[in-house]
């Protein structure tokens, strides 16, 4: 098992400082003059990466909506590119967690406490998510969570309990970033904020509604595929094309299978009436 002097030798090097402030975050080297941050850790199209000792600009070259990663352009010369692990960890296992505040590398060692939970990304999407007990100072999101193999299980994303911290479980950083890597188009956006299941239940009940399964809609982005189509804000979306729309999960998973630029149907419950409205999909933006 590697110590905490081993791992700063290992993938120290790898880790890098982005921004400053409140804005100010962590993240890593994921491939030769590729690194993944936090989006929220960003200001714009353009940062400042504290790489290898030096400071250097970095500028977004993609995003993931879903997991809240960037990725940026930077020389990272040659430094060594983390591997990931291709197993899950468990209750209980030995992490280290790694991160770079501004002030100089961070490195810390503690113990799986929940290898099962799940955290809502900017979009609304469930993630799978690991907790543990490696103390990080602010600023140190984005940073690599490590076995103790010195491989990527996870990437830093939250404080929770005094004491915890939660990190984007590394079956999806690693995918999400992979998508990055290639250049894949983001999945459809349709533009919405929905409301969960149980207050979208109370909320028609209370203006004497049926009960039906679907998405209600909270709000709608001005200018998104939702908007130009006429959804509004106290629609029930009940089915996308062929697909019916039991809960937010089912809408999440119509959006990825369709592609950017799509002419499909959006059917949705107005008050007692049932409306079926043309619906543009768009690529997901930055």
């Amino acid at each position: 098992m590697l110590q905490v002097t081993s791992i700063s030798e290992q993938v120290g090097p790898a880790v890098v400082h982005v921004g400053r402030g409140r804005r100010r975050g962590s993240g890593f080297v994921v491939a030769r003059d590729r690194v993944t941050v936090l989006t929220r850790s960003l200001g714009g199209d353009t940062v400042r990466v504290g790489i290898g000792g030096e400071e250097l600009d970095g500028s977004v070259i993609a995003a993931d909506l879903r997991a809240g990663l960037s990725l940026l352009g930077v020389p990272t010369g040659e430094i060594s590119v983390p591997s990931w692990s291709a197993d899950a960890p468990k209750l209980g296992d030995a992490v280290f967690a790694l991160g770079d505040p501004g002030t100089g590398l961070r490195v810390t060692e503690g113990r799986v406490s929940a290898a099962a939970l799940q955290i809502r990304s900017h979009t609304g999407r469930s993630l799978a998510a690991i907790e543990h007990t490696a103390p990080l100072p602010r600023g140190s999101g984005g940073g690599p969570l490590l076995d103790s193999t010195g491989a990527v299980v996870g990437i830093n994303v939250l404080r929770g309990d005094p004491g915890f911290i939660l990190g984007l479980a590394g079956s999806v950083a690693q995918q999400a970033i992979e998508r990055m890597l290639s250049g894949t188009p983001q999945p459809a956006r349709l533009g919405v904020a929905v409301a969960p299941p149980r207050v979208a239940m109370r909320l028609r009940a209370a203006v004497g509604l049926p009960e039906r399964e679907g998405v209600l809609v909270r709000d709608v982005e001005s200018g998104s595929a939702a908007a130009r189509a006429g959804v509004r804000a106290g629609d029930l979306l009940v089915a996308l094309g062929d697909v019916e729309l039991d809960g937010i999960g089912r809408l999440h998973d119509a959006l990825e299978l369709a592609s950017s630029a799509t002419t499909t149907t959006l059917d949705v419950v107005r008050g007692v009436d049932q409306l079926r409205l043309e619906l543009t999909l768009s690529e997901a933006a930055r």
